[in-house]
């Protein structure tokens, strides 16, 4: 009968887990309703029920783990201790401390911005500071949000190597940062940059990792081998999906991540028979997120989590459960 019982258990474990296979991940926390890779994003995206945070990494001068889109203060949603706006991409956050980084407000977007514009609904919070990753991690864990996960890109640029660490530095003090959190599985590291998945492979196998690609004719990352860690395509009979799978080597869980604009249903099937997890970026568009469900995505990335929501439960999709409202959080920690 404890055979019969353990076995039972087991079934009903594995019955489970696709349940919530689909991967609703919340870009930059959900920059279409709060101020973006913010704690006020982040926990607005627990409550209502995510599956993933997904977020950009910068390192400080002190080597501190920070959440931040650009390598560089953005003027379009930082205010400096005076109240005013700035008008250009800088500093470089690597030549701040910590300290200074969290001198800024990201609480809101600049009216006079044209970036303003593509987010009409998003709802200001004044007072948010760009916060620390261990930030982040106690976040969800005062929320008690212990099946959220984290997806957190490498903001690292082959072609401008002075704005950021150099690869190596900089997978070791996140690494670093997610160790001592006790998050390596409940973390995905996604990039453009492929030598720092690489490097993840090598230093913390457990990691899931995605391979963000994009290919346009005045833009790509899949051209001349920079971002790819000298992967070409036509090493690979120009499969984007091949080229995934022969920089991953024996790797598990691996994700391809293109651009909406770049997924055909018949590449979604040939990247998941080559063992990849196909989550697309970021779609915002009801219409457009039923397609790629339709194709069979394992997930999508969105600014509007609530809208992937509707559209899952729509089409019968069990739903990532949010966190009580009563739940202890915090939007003003470090």
């Amino acid at each position: 009968m404890r055979l019969f019982a353990r076995a039972a258990t087991l079934l009903l474990l594995c019955a489970a887990l696709p349940a919530l296979a689909f991967d609703l991940q919340s870009h930059r926390g959900g920059r279409g309703l709060r101020p973006e890779n913010t704690l006020a994003s982040f926990e607005n995206a627990i409550r209502m029920g995510t599956t993933t945070l997904e977020m950009d990494i910068a390192i400080t001068s002190d080597g501190v783990p920070v959440i931040s889109h650009d390598p560089a203060l953005n003027p379009a949603i930082t205010r400096d201790a005076r109240g005013a706006w700035l008008t250009k991409h800088e500093p470089l956050i690597k030549t701040l401390t910590l300290a200074q980084v969290q001198s800024y407000d990201v609480g809101r977007l600049n009216p006079n911005h044209k970036y303003a514009r593509e987010f009409p609904d998003q709802q200001a919070r004044d007072g948010q500071r760009i916060p620390t990753l261990a930030a982040v991690f106690k976040l969800v864990n005062d929320l008690g949000a212990s099946d959220v996960h984290f997806d957190m890109e490498t903001k690292v640029n082959p072609h401008h190597p002075e704005s950021t660490l150099a690869p190596e530095a900089f997978v070791n003090t996140l690494l670093k940062a997610i160790r001592e959190a006790g998050m390596t599985k409940r973390v995905m590291v996604q990039s453009f940059d492929w030598r720092t998945l690489e490097l993840l492979h090598q230093l913390e196998p457990q990691i899931r990792t995605m391979y963000l690609t994009m290919d346009f004719p005045d833009y790509s990352t899949l051209k001349d081998g920079a971002w790819t860690a000298g992967h070409l395509l036509k090493d690979h009979g120009n499969s984007v999906p091949r080229m995934v799978r022969a920089s991953a080597g024996q790797a598990t869980g691996i994700i391809w991540a293109p651009t909406q604009d770049n997924l055909t249903a018949a590449l979604v099937k040939e990247g998941q028979a080559l063992g990849l997890q196909v989550i697309p970026w970021t779609v915002n568009d009801k219409p457009q997120m039923e397609r790629l469900i339709a194709w069979g995505v394992d997930g999508i990335i969105t600014d509007y989590p609530d809208r992937l929501r509707e559209v899952m439960a729509l089409k019968g999709m069990p739903l990532p459960r949010g966190v009580n409202p009563s739940a202890q959080g915090t939007a003003t920690a470090p």
